[in-house]
């Protein structure tokens, strides 16, 4: 009898134990990611994309990019303009649809 609430005891002092070194676990990693630095590479790649990014916010689209680039582009917003009926490409369209009207008799 007391060997059972022995392992009773046990069972659930385990699993307390557990939960609790789990919680730990899990939080120290976290805290561990932050205070760490990241490595050269990644410190570099995050560089470059930062310097991108503020470089295209100045420019007001793709940054370094050649008048070639600029022009071929152009033909191609004109091109699909032509094939697709024209209309502001930079936007989303604007779908518009009406509720049938169930009252009316069918003909």
């Amino acid at each position: 009898m007391i060997l059972q609430q022995l392992f009773r005891f046990s069972s659930i002092f385990r699993s307390a134990i557990s939960i609790h070194l789990r919680r730990n676990i899990g939080l120290s990693a976290i805290v561990f990611n932050k205070a760490k630095e990241l490595d050269p590479v990644q410190k570099l790649f995050i560089d470059k994309i930062r310097e991108y990014n503020m470089k295209s916010q100045k420019a007001g689209g793709p940054a370094d990019v050649s008048p070639e680039y600029q022009k071929d582009m152009t033909e191609e917003i004109a091109k699909i303009q032509r094939l697709y009926g024209g209309g502001d490409l930079t936007k989303f369209p604007d779908f518009k649809f009406e509720e049938p009207n169930f009252e009316e008799p069918q003909k």
